[in-house]
């Protein structure tokens, strides 16, 4: 009994250590300087279904040839944002020519009025498909702004800086459509993410972690 007991405590003793280093690397990526001294970024998107993507798109429309090559991200069943973002970029190849992206799908983590309990196991599923995809891609930035899909693939990212291969900068973007509260996702990134942007004033005073720029899509 005493051994088993001995066992447990070493066994709780490792656990706790595993947590505190876990922790602290975490706490080191999240507030290590975010500087990037290249010519370029790659960038990676997360689109959504509905008018997250047409909002992603407008922002990216603003952004310099500098953020090359682009990766977008999307659910398996989003047809529409395929169609959007294949759209934009060749609209946007006519102004910028030559520079590159690439689309990619994963499981949707979250369909919408979908249960917590049920949310928990498709996420969890979808990050199977993230860390390998975010792993292969390794980009310098992660841009999203609310879709369910941004949440396994801003963790996956996070996870490149804990395990020491990259830090990966993750702005976070809440929707318009959000005036006084923050979906769930935002809720989840808004502790997370390296910068935090709202688009209301009321968001920037119960949030004082965020940065209020107005109206930008």
């Amino acid at each position: 009994m005493a051994c088993v007991l001995g066992l447990a405590a070493v066994w709780g003793a490792l656990g706790a250590a595993v947590a505190f280093l876990v922790a602290l690397r975490l706490w080191i990526v999240l507030h290590s300087p975010n500087v990037v001294s290249r010519e370029s970024l790659s960038l990676l998107v997360v689109a959504g279904s509905g008018g997250h993507t047409t909002e992603i798109l407008r922002l990216l429309g603003s952004l310099s040839s500098a953020y090359s090559p682009r990766h977008y991200i999307f659910a398996d069943s989003d047809e529409m944002s395929a169609h959007k973002i294949h759209s934009f970029e060749r609209d946007r190849a006519n102004i910028y020519p030559g520079i590159k992206y690439t689309t990619h799908q994963i499981p949707r983590s979250r369909e919408v009025q979908q249960s917590w309990l049920s949310t928990v196991l498709t996420t969890l599923y979808s990050m199977l498909y993230s860390l390998p995809l975010t792993y292969k891609l390794k980009p310098d930035l992660v841009l999203c702004n609310g879709p369910g899909t941004c949440v396994p693939i801003c963790i996956s990212a996070l996870l490149l800086g804990i395990l020491g291969m990259k830090k990966v900068i993750i702005v976070y973007v809440e929707s318009i459509c959000r005036v006084e509260t923050l979906s769930l996702s935002g809720k989840i990134l808004y502790h997370l993410s390296d910068y935090f942007i709202v688009q209301w004033p009321t968001l920037r005073e119960k949030y004082p972690k965020s940065l209020y720029l107005g109206r930008i899509v």
